[in-house]
């Protein structure tokens, strides 16, 4: 998996309800915890007041048949999604930082899974599920005595190609993942119950 966590808790107005997500990974200097939000920004009302707001990402697919395709503009940060050739839905991306690029090329859905949880990328924690070492990376950190690996959950993910893929996650405003394709959560769900094995994403400059 090319992806890891950046992980907190959100309690927006007007929901009851804590909520836990996971993004790429978050081990770029410029990220803190005080922030990063998780899923994008929901109309006018950032969950974080200091992240970015997204006047881009809209859905209007759910009314519309056709083939689905994605396409991928790795310097406009946006995934477009078409059914039938018309354009249905637009979203904000964070993408693959410098030297951990996003791949362009023409690809399709190679799996799905909503629960998808990273064999890689997450968190050293302890018995009672604490975290010990948050942001790991299995193959390169060290453990720690007592403590076990918990995989970063990455949620409605549609892997394209290799260890990349679209999911939702944690949008900083640029590229800053390991390789995969950050999307708001709301817009995650949109294209994940779209595509299908086999639908075409192309990824270009």
């Amino acid at each position: 998996m090319t992806c890891s966590i950046s992980r907190l808790l959100i309690w927006p107005a007007g929901f009851s309800l804590i909520l836990l997500f996971s993004a790429c990974e978050s081990d770029d200097p410029r990220l803190s915890a005080q922030t990063q939000y998780l899923g994008g920004i929901y109309g006018d009302n950032p969950i974080s007041s200091s992240a970015p707001q997204d006047t881009v990402s809209y859905w209007d697919g759910d009314g519309s048949s056709g083939k689905p395709s994605v396409k991928i503009k790795l310097s406009e940060q946006r995934a477009y999604f078409y059914k039938g050739g018309q354009l249905v839905g637009i979203s904000q991306l964070s993408t693959g930082r410098e030297g951990l690029n996003t791949p362009s090329g023409k690809y399709s859905i190679t799996q799905k899974d909503k629960d998808h949880v990273s064999s890689k990328y997450g968190d050293y924690v302890d018995a009672g599920d604490n975290v010990v070492v948050p942001n790991v990376d299995v193959e390169k950190d060290p453990k720690p005595p007592g403590t076990h690996f918990k995989g970063a959950p990455m949620p409605y993910f549609m892997r394209i190609v290799g260890g990349v893929g679209m999911h939702a996650g944690y949008l900083p405003g640029y590229p800053a993942s390991h390789g995969c394709i950050r999307m708001p959560e709301f817009m995650a769900e949109s294209f994940f119950k779209s595509v299908s094995g086999g639908t075409p994403v192309t990824i270009s400059e």
